[in-house]
This record gives C-alpha cells, sequence and structure tokens, in this order.
C-alpha cells in the first residue's frame, strides 16, 4: 500500500486560524527561489496587481519590544512613523536570524497571522483602499489573499501611515 496518493496539504498557522474564525481566502501558490524572495515577483505569478500584494517585517520597539509591519510589497517601511504609531522612541528591524525563533516564520514565509505570540500590528493605510490583499500563508510559495479588515481582527492590528513617501523611496 501507498501513501504517496493520499498527499494532503499541509495547512500552515495563518491557515488554521483563518479557517477557525470561518473568515473567506483565498489561496495563491507560486514558484519560489533562496535568490528571489521579495514580494515583489509573486504579483506575476499570481496575477495580483503589486498593490495588492503586502509583505510583513517584524521590527523591535525600544518600548513595546517586538512589532508587525504589514505594508504593500513595492513600499519601505519607515521607521520613524511605525514608530510614532506604536509609541515607541526608536525602532530597529529585527535581525533576521531571530525570526524564526520569534516568529515561527522563516524569511520569505511571515505571516502576520498566526504568530507564536500576538505582536502588536500595524498595517499601512493603504491596506483600507483594497477589497482584499495577499499575505504570507505562514510559508514560502503560498500567499493568501483576504479581506484586510479580517487581517486587522485577527492580528488586532490598527492601520497607520508607516510606509515611506514614494518620492523618496
Amino acid at each position: 500500500m501507498t501513501y504517496m496518493a493520499k498527499k494532503k496539504k499541509q495547512k500552515t498557522n495563518a491557515i488554521r486560524l483563518v479557517e477557525q474564525q470561518k473568515i473567506a481566502y483565498q489561496e495563491h501558490e507560486y514558484q519560489w527561489s533562496e535568490e528571489n524572495l521579495g514580494a515583489a515577483h509573486v504579483g506575476e505569478q499570481v496575477g495580483m496587481d503589486a498593490s495588492k500584494i503586502f509583505k510583513t517585517l517584524v521590527a523591535v520597539g525600544n518600548k513595546t519590544g517586538p512589532i508587525v509591519a504589514v505594508i504593500p510589497s513595492d513600499h519601505e517601511l519607515d521607521l520613524k512613523k511605525i514608530a510614532k504609531a506604536s509609541q515607541n522612541k526608536k525602532v530597529e528591524m529585527l535581525p533576521m536570524r531571530q525570526l524564526e525563533e520569534m516568529t515561527g516564520y522563516i524569511r520569505g514565509g511571515c505571516s502576520p497571522i498566526g504568530m507564536k505570540k500576538l505582536f502588536p500590528t500595524f498595517l499601512d493605510e493603504s491596506a483600507k483602499e483594497q477589497q482584499t490583499i495577499a499575505v504570507s500563508a505562514g510559508k514560502r510559495g503560498l500567499q493568501m489573499e483576504l479581506d484586510p479588515l479580517a487581517i486587522a481582527k485577527l492580528t488586532r492590528g490598527q492601520f497607520a501611515p508607516i510606509t515611506q513617501d514614494q518620492e523618496n523611496a
């Protein structure tokens, strides 16, 4: 008897949480490579406009500790703006080597949903302009598209202006 035919898709923490809350979502699979883990190429592969693909970044505030930022893939996080939004004086990016231990996710597969702990989460205010956005579903090569308000609800997140102005980027 072979068990290979019964290959069941492994659900990530993010997908399990979304399904437990009965939130509508759509999965998008794509090819990833170690050389190209950036979120920007995902849009081409899944047929979505880049403005709807959001990346998840983890920073550390001097008062709050870890902070999660969910921003459009074609934008840069503004550390001063997220410091203000999170009521920190100073915010720095979390060193990459600490990402998996802190969140349970690896680079290129970090979802704002289903981290080891519920960290203060901030979604860029531009997410509110979209009916749905895509974020990592918790592993490389898999995105989940859902209502940004659902992401905010699941993460207890808030919307704030946290990206650099594009003229300066």
